[in-house]
């Protein structure tokens, strides 16, 4: 790729002219102008996004950071906010945090010397204060992506709301007990308690926090053995449904006969499993414009701004599994 140095020397002209040719400065003589462009043409310059920004311009660089891209539900939203973004002008940096602090930290300095215009973040501790500090570091906008998190601007899908529509389904399919595969602190399980308590059905219901597949085998088989009561499961995402169907078939319980599972993303692979899996949609692309448009607001803004909290509905999809 040819430098402004480069286009210099083959136009026999200066590289401070060169730079201001090159940045729409019109201060130039015409001429000058027209034969630099036209070498720079000639040899596809590309302006370097990182220099401009190290000099106070914009890179027209997003980062985006994740907590886990092998999420069919996550790689999702990476292709959303990157096609919104691109509408906009502006291109992505991807960062996978694998669910790791210290990952998750050194991104965030990787993106600092990246000199990004602004962050997508899809946070591991939403609820604690360290996000905040976080973005008054990184000293550009940050925008929560999926999770509601505290100091941050957020767009993100009602969980609790979620929680219940799955505690509802389950009840009206008939199911007489209830189990709740993630954390207990999760606003979908406390969705899914408090819709169920309205039922009468509070004392039913149980949770088991996902370790590995063997301790998650073990305590499912403790759920299961009264097959005269109907276990209606919901699992915080589409992967801990997928294995615990696979469990269920081991034990050689009939799904959803003697127990139904529901997930959480609606990814793509729910649609072709054996039952196909019935899961909660979030509306991705909706979240990614609502995201970036918001971003780019306050890039576009700087300054104190009131945060911004923008909760989604999501959507109950049936299928053969409950």
């Amino acid at each position: 790729m040819i430098t402004m140095t480069e286009i210099a020397k083959l136009t026999n002209v200066s590289q401070p002219t060169v730079s201001r040719v090159l940045n729409g400065n019109m201060n130039v003589a015409p001429d000058i102008r027209e034969r630099v462009l036209a070498c720079a043409k000639e040899h596809h310059y590309q302006p370097n996004a990182l220099a401009k920004g190290l000099q106070g311009s914009k890179t027209h660089l997003l980062g985006v950071l994740l907590t886990d891209v092998s999420n069919g539900f996550f790689a999702d939203v990476a292709k959303a906010l990157e096609t919104e973004a691109r509408k906009h002008g502006y291109s992505i940096i991807l960062f996978n945090s694998n669910y790791n602090t210290d990952s998750e930290r050194e991104y965030l300095d990787v993106v600092r010397r990246y000199r990004v215009d602004g962050v997508l973040a899809v946070p591991m501790r939403e609820t604690s204060d360290i996000w905040q500090g976080y973005a008054e570091n990184l000293e550009i906008p940050v925008v929560a992506v999926t999770r509601q998190t505290k100091g941050l601007d957020s767009v993100y899908v009602d969980h609790a709301k979620a929680g219940e529509l799955v505690a509802k389904h389950l009840i009206h399919q008939g199911y007489e007990r209830y189990l709740f595969i993630g954390k207990d602190y999760d606003l979908k399980y406390v969705g899914f308690c408090h819709a169920l308590s309205q039922w009468g059905q509070a004392e039913s219901v149980s949770n088991i926090v996902y370790q590995d597949d063997t301790q998650m085998k073990a305590a499912l088989s403790t759920y299961l053995p009264c097959r005269k009561q109907r276990l209606g499961i919901f699992a915080g995402n589409d992967i801990y449904a997928l294995r615990i169907l696979s469990f269920l078939q081991e034990l050689q319980f009939t799904v959803p006969a003697e127990a139904g599972v529901i997930g959480f993303d609606d990814t793509m692979m729910s649609r072709y499993l054996n039952p196909r899996l019935s899961s909660v949609s979030q509306p991705i692309e909706r979240m990614a414009a609502e995201a970036v448009s918001r971003l780019l607001y306050r890039i576009e803004h700087p300054g104190k701004h009131p945060l911004w909290d923008c909760p989604l509905q999501a959507s109950l999809v049936p299928r053969q599994s409950s």
